[in-house]
């Protein structure tokens, strides 16, 4: 999952309060050459946006986020998601993902939680809170116990266009996320030039790496 992102290198997180909203968004993404997005189940419209955004822009790979249970796991995958990440890690929905063969990477922070993931045969996982837990320092050492096991990481939290690339430059992670992407306030302005303009500033950015 996390390889096929690869080819963005960024993956925006988003938080939407209505469809419209997101549809926006997302539109402002592509045509700032980001394809790709992960709707966060922070907000009631999360589920009928992503449903709304497969339907509307069928070349965009669209994940659902902050996928806590088993239920929004259900609702995410209904809503015809592609993949989904988690900022923890529940053994509970990891199995229910494994169990339907849905894409998911759970939440890791600490060698237990990958250790837990990796008991499921899950090897695609999500570090977060990605700065506040120690950045790529904490994110090496964590993981160095088991990169002959094909770990690959997605960071998230903390992460921006300044520190992204020391991330990226790790092999095992092919892609970051981040709302820098999709400011609140830029959304609330339905100021969707100045997202295409952050999302065509990541690109430049991913290329130049």
């Amino acid at each position: 999952m996390l390889e096929k992102l690869a080819e963005f290198g960024v993956l925006p997180v988003i938080a939407v309060d209505t469809v419209d909203q997101g549809l926006n968004l997302c539109e402002a993404l592509m045509k700032g050459g980001l394809a790709a997005a992960e709707i966060t189940f922070r907000t009631d419209a999360a589920e009928a946006t992503i449903k709304a955004v497969v339907k509307e822009f069928p070349t965009m790979t669209v994940g659902a986020g902050t996928v806590l249970t088993v239920k929004d796991l259900n609702r995410a995958m209904d809503a015809g998601a592609s993949f989904a990440v988690a900022p923890g890690c529940n053994p509970t929905v990891v199995k229910a993902a494994v169990d339907a063969d849905f894409d998911f990477a759970p939440g890791i922070c600490t060698p237990s939680d990958i250790e837990r993931a990796l008991e499921f045969g899950v090897s695609d996982l999500k570090f977060f809170p990605a700065e506040a837990a120690g950045g790529v320092p904490m994110l090496t050492s964590i993981c160095a116990p088991y990169m002959h096991l094909g770990l690959q990481v997605c960071p998230t939290g903390g992460i921006k266009l300044g520190n992204m690339a020391s991330y990226l430059s790790l092999p095992y992670v092919p892609v970051v996320g981040g709302t820098w992407l999709a400011p609140k306030d830029k959304i609330k302005a339905g100021d969707w030039d100045a997202i295409s303009a952050l999302a065509a500033e990541a690109v430049q950015a991913v290329k130049a790496l």
